[in-house]
């Protein structure tokens, strides 16, 4: 544990503020091992924190070679710099972490971790979430404080066939707060994505070619858009600079229906043209969250979310673990709303929210991602109101592998679809179905998603 290495990070820890030798901003003067942190107000060498990890192709389990890994905070905002992985596939992320005044870490941070590689589909993605882990697993390795576990190796999936792609790289202007941005680049109404790091700069793989509209969503901040000549195989430079244009909040209100389990829920703002229908889910601007992010789900009624970005966004409640979904039931306010925000210009959306009680699942993935050998068999919890249930599984592009349904009250199902893949994560959603066609309620977003090994 990080509180019993105290002596020795306080032994390697060498003051360099005074010959401008060591920069925090940067992380840069520093021996191997050794980050720039501030230390009594001073910029001063001390033994790193750093998360040390693989990265692979989930199918081949080969090494992927030049892939971004980010670690994202609690708001889903940076809190690292960027680091791209060596040949074997391995990396060494820094972690800029508080420090006492003797130079030993003073915090315990939560963390997850982003990565992106050209040909691979970015983790997290779709239907597969990044479990979070935090700094107090830290152990003293070679001077320095390593965090590594299963957790830090990450797999990626091969992007579906599809058009000749191109990257765009740039850097997004500092803001007064740091705070971390979203760069999206959107052709042809899609969005693709990138985390800017913690010194800004920012890469987007696999943007198709052509003309595409690059844009940094930053909360509290509007920035300028620009536009990129994307060509197969190539790097376009794009940075990214702060507009005057002031910031917006977003109001409405939530109203739970039937809840049983779900007392509170959240609301959460998703670039429009990140957003894909088939799982209701899509990017999240770092910190677009009503409550603040890392505050519990506790919104029954009305919310506000402010410093919101100029733009287009879907408006998504009950998207977490909060035993809620959105109600999609013929009574009014059940649509997925689709909100313009303009600069400066506050919204107040007109129609509340509905949301009601989940249908819960038993197995697998009950809570977390599953791993599973051989064919699942999909249980549930009955909802008593419905007069039969319908079953639909996808996999981690969003793609529906089978569909299949059962009668009232049965609340098992073998799976007997197409042969699943190993290596892939799929998700079984449950509806429950009031004849003729009305879905009364559903299985949770981020539930029944399990690796198929």
């Amino acid at each position: 544990m990080l509180t019993r290495l105290l002596t020795l990070t306080a032994m390697l820890a060498t003051a360099c503020g005074g010959d401008d030798t060591c920069d925090v901003a940067a992380n840069d003067g520093c021996d191997d091992n050794q980050a720039c942190e501030l230390v009594g107000g001073a910029p001063t060498c001390v033994a790193a924190v750093v998360v040390v990890g693989r990265v692979f192709d989930l199918d081949s389990k080969a090494p992927i070679a030049g892939a971004r890994v980010v670690a994202l905070d609690g708001n889903g905002a940076a809190a690292s710099f960027v680091a791209t992985t060596a040949s074997d596939g391995s990396y060494t992320l820094p972690i800029p972490i508080a420090r006492t005044s003797s130079g030993d870490p003073a915090e315990n941070v939560k963390l997850t971790l982003r990565a992106d590689a050209g040909g691979y589909v970015t983790f997290p993605a779709g239907i597969r979430p990044a479990l979070a882990f935090d700094t107090s697993s830290a152990v003293m390795m070679d001077g320095r404080f390593v965090i590594q576990s299963s957790l830090t190796d990450i797999g990626l999936l091969k992007q579906p066939g599809g058009a000749a792609a191109g990257t765009i790289h740039g850097h997004v202007a500092e803001n007064d707060t740091n705070a971390s941005a979203l760069v999206v680049a959107e052709v042809g109404g899609v969005g693709y994505t990138a985390i800017a790091g913690r010194d800004g700069e920012y890469t987007i793989f696999n943007v198709p070619a052509g003309a595409a509209t690059v844009q940094a969503y930053a909360r509290g901040y509007n920035y300028a858009a620009k536009t990129a000549d994307v060509a197969a195989g190539a790097t376009s430079e794009v940075d990214l600079a702060l507009s005057d244009a002031a910031a917006s909040t977003v109001a409405g209100s939530v109203n739970i229906v039937n809840g049983q389990n779900g007392t509170g829920t959240s609301v959460i703002l998703v670039v429009e043209s990140t957003f894909k229908a088939a799982l209701a889910r899509g990017e999240v601007p770092p910190g677009l969250r009503a409550p603040d992010p890392g505050m519990a789900a506790t919104i029954n009624g009305a919310f506000s979310i402010s410093g919101v970005p100029a733009g287009r966004y879907v408006v998504l409640a009950a998207f977490e673990n909060d035993n809620l979904v959105r109600d999609e039931s013929s009574i009014g306010g059940t649509a997925i709303v689709r909100q313009q925000v303009v600069a400066g210009q506050n919204v107040q959306i007109a129609d509340s929210f509905k949301v009601t009680g989940s249908v819960d699942i038993v197995g697998p993935g009950a809570s977390s991602p599953e791993t599973i050998t051989g064919t699942p068999t999909f249980r549930w919890l009955d909802d008593s109101s419905e007069d039969r249930y319908a079953i639909t599984v996808y996999d981690s592009f969003g793609t529906v592998v089978w569909e299949s349904s059962t009668p009232k009250s049965v609340v098992t199902l073998p799976y007997a679809g197409p042969a699943l893949k190993a290596g892939m994560y799929y998700q079984f959603r449950v509806a429950s179905i009031k004849d003729p066609a009305e879905v009364i309620s559903r299985s949770e977003d981020l539930k029944g998603v399990f690796l198929v090994q």
